[in-house]
């Protein structure tokens, strides 16, 4: 395994090209589409990354964290340069603390044509332009819970791989399938495929969750909308029915990752 040292954070060194001020968004939205890469934090991430067969740039460790990562990479058969720096170079590098001490640069994987998702899944989840990375992180990891077979993102939504979500979702977004979806149309893609979308939100005519929950259909896509505003007038227009959560003390919404959780878990298939 290649194991270089790094001991200042000299940011035109091309083999910290990929770590270099990662909190710069601006620099994040140019670099991710276009150099077709996303940031792994921790050991037990880069796991879950590797085990769903994304390939790995370079590793950019603290001192403690050397073995941990070569011991990943050789356990998944992959190789890629580990680099080592202190915590203060660490944070030169990237601009925040790196306390975890663990990062890991990714070959982002192209993304499959939402049919091929939809082929076999009984149970989808489909977001609507939910901008928080940390709530698209929840989401992943109740699907991952909760049995969902899919997760399906409208073009305005925030990335599942931004380095918060991944972390977030322990690692799920690399297990619970996902992929971009045209929208509004894209609903028209989901009905084709046998599905009943059912859209949370608040209107006169939803139903409670419990309804849906004792009679519900075979092939399921839930529709959640973003943080605020809920689901766009195009999207409920767009769904077969609307669903609400029953709630009590005088709220009248959960946060929408929290409602995403309470939802596959009333529709989840029983085996």
């Amino acid at each position: 395994m290649q194991i270089e040292e790094i001991t200042d954070a000299q940011l035109d060194d091309p083999r910290l090209a990929d770590f270099a001020r990662l909190t710069d968004a601006v620099l994040r939205r140019r670099m991710e589409p276009a150099g077709g890469l996303y940031i792994a934090e921790s050991a037990k991430v880069l796991t879950r990354a590797l085990h769903a067969g994304h390939r790995p740039r370079a590793v950019l460790v603290s001192p403690d964290k050397v073995t941990d990562a070569v011991a990943v990479l050789e356990h998944a058969g992959a190789t890629a340069p580990v680099l080592v720096a202190d915590f203060a170079v660490l944070e030169a590098i990237t601009g925040y603390d790196v306390h975890r001490g663990f990062l890991a640069s990714m070959h982002r994987p192209e993304l499959a044509h939402p049919s091929t998702l939809l082929a076999n899944a009984r149970r989808v989840v489909v977001l609507e332009n939910i901008v928080d990375h940390t709530n698209v992180g929840a989401v992943f990891r109740s699907a991952a819970a909760l049995g969902a077979d899919a997760v399906l993102i409208t073009p305005e939504c925030a990335d599942p791989l931004y380095r918060r979500s991944v972390r977030v979702s322990m690692g799920t977004v690399f297990q619970v399938p996902w992929t971009r979806i045209e929208w509004p149309a894209g609903a028209s893609l989901i009905r084709d495929a046998g599905f009943v979308i059912a859209a949370l939100a608040l209107t006169d005519d939803s139903v409670p969750l419990d309804s849906l929950e004792t009679d519900a259909p075979e092939r399921l896509a839930i529709m959640l909308g973003a943080e605020g505003d809920g689901l766009s007038r195009a999207a409920i227009t767009a769904a077969d029915l609307t669903v609400r959560i029953p709630m009590g003390g005088g709220v009248d919404s959960l946060n929408v990752a929290a409602a995403a959780a309470v939802a596959m878990y009333a529709t989840r298939v029983r085996h």
